[in-house]
């Protein structure tokens, strides 16, 4: 991916660095060929040479660049799940999720982790991004998922006789499992998705309290996926399901939305990041009626919802980490829209604005496992920056129009934003 050249300094904003220290009012950013030399206060920044570039951030904000901690770049804008294995070829999915990773970063979101892919077609844009062929974010890549034998994902009939080649793995038993991730591990991603758990999206199939993967089955796809240096996340909203995964050694958690005291502490002493995602969730109550969905499910997706909010305040209280992912790719919570997530969190849920974009951009980063790289506004990190026109941490809602930010800077270069020359995206999706 290429950087910058020269030197580049952001003033005239509050910075808000990342960390979830408090902001600097009159803040200066500096970054030399892509990595950054200095942040904080203006007056204390050094002297530049006069060659050096300046950009006005016209008393907004600066800030690091957005971290989308579950990204389904190959999801495309689905009305229900099944469309994701019976709608599209590989070939035109690509091009979809091309257009979803362009989207992303003109949103403000320099990197993402995959939360799963059809056709593992992931790694394929990672390549794309990094050499510079397509616009995205920094893209930690899984693939295929695992989901056992009648879990949430494995929806087709028996009568049918297919399968679900392009979308997941079904297995039965831990050779099964072992035997899929080993599949995975000649494509080349890093992280593996399971399914642990059941979803209200799918009662008929199992709820969002039913275990769907036996604990031989996960533990047989930790200790595979890390002998061959992989990390393992999972869908998992049932108590027990939370748990099994933890013990485990899951490496992160995806929901984690029915936790109680034990829960809580096997999260916290393992220090293993929850990625709630819970707009997916509101934009479920809030629009599944006009997407046809049936009450059962609006009221199962609202039990979800409440719970999910519960939990996940309670973790980040507690001194765990939460990253903020809103799975977005579904017709009512579309691609585009990823920054309601941070509305949502900070609104309703009762973080605080830093501690929002702490979650978005610090933790995020580290959930890619590229924490020492990007995240957070500090000397020696890549030049991964949003300036924004505007207070966010009076109204973190500007960030959800695109009008608003002025620059998407990935490792130093304008990628996106009313500065770059470039125009907004937006992809429809017939049917």
């Amino acid at each position: 991916m290429n950087t910058e050249p020269g030197i580049t300094c952001i003033e005239n904003g509050q910075l808000i660095d990342g960390t979830g220290a408090e902001a600097i009012a009159d803040g200066s950013l500096i970054f030399e060929n892509g990595v950054i030399t200095y942040a904080g206060p203006k007056s204390e920044a050094p002297e530049l040479p006069a060659t050096t570039r300046r950009i006005d951030a016209k008393n907004g904000s600066i800030l690091p660049g957005l971290v989308e901690a579950h990204f389904h770049a190959t999801y495309f804008n689905i009305r229900s799940l099944e469309d994701l294995d019976i709608k599209y070829p590989v070939e035109y999915v690509s091009m979809l999720a091309s257009v979803n990773c362009r989207l992303a970063l003109e949103c403000g979101y320099t990197a993402a982790r995959s939360g799963g892919c059809l056709f593992n077609v992931d790694v394929w844009l990672k390549k794309a991004i990094d050499n510079d062929l397509i616009p995205g974010p920094r893209l930690s890549p899984s693939g295929r998922e695992i989901c056992s034998a009648g879990g949430l994902m494995d929806w087709n009939p028996e009568f049918r006789k297919i399968g679900m080649e392009g979308l997941v793995f079904i297995i039965n038993g831990a050779e099964d499992a072992r035997k899929a991730v080993r599949a995975l591990v000649k494509d080349g991603i890093e992280w593996v998705k399971t399914y642990p758990t059941g979803d209200a999206a799918a009662p008929d199939v199992n709820d969002h309290h039913t275990l769907c993967m036996t604990f031989e089955e996960m533990d047989a796809v930790v200790k595979t996926a890390h002998n061959h240096g992989m990390k393992v996340t999972g869908h998992c909203r049932a108590t027990e399901g939370i748990k099994n995964a933890l013990r485990a050694g899951y490496d992160t958690l995806e929901h984690g939305t029915f936790i109680d005291d034990e829960a809580l502490e096997m999260i916290l002493a393992r220090d293993v990041p929850v990625i709630p995602a819970l707009y997916f969730e509101k934009a479920s109550v809030d629009h599944g009626p006009e997407f046809g969905l049936p009450q059962r499910v609006i009221d199962g997706h609202q039990e979800t919802l409440d719970g999910g909010a519960e939990s996940a305040l309670r973790i980040l209280r507690a001194g765990g980490r939460i990253g903020m992912g809103g799975d977005y790719g579904f017709g009512w919570n579309p691609h585009g829209t990823y920054a309601k997530e941070l509305t949502y969190f900070t609104k309703e849920v009762g973080f605080t604005p830093l501690e929002t974009l702490m979650c978005a951009t610090k933790t995020g980063a580290e959930i890619m496992g590229m924490g020492d790289q990007i995240g957070t506004l500090e000397a020696g990190k890549l030049a991964d920056v949003l300036v924004v026109d505007g207070d966010v941490l009076a109204d973190i809602a500007i960030l959800e129009d695109r009008k608003n930010l002025q620059a998407v800077i990935q490792g130093g270069v304008i990628k996106a934003g009313t500065m770059a020359p470039r125009q907004e995206t937006s992809v429809t999706v017939d049917g």
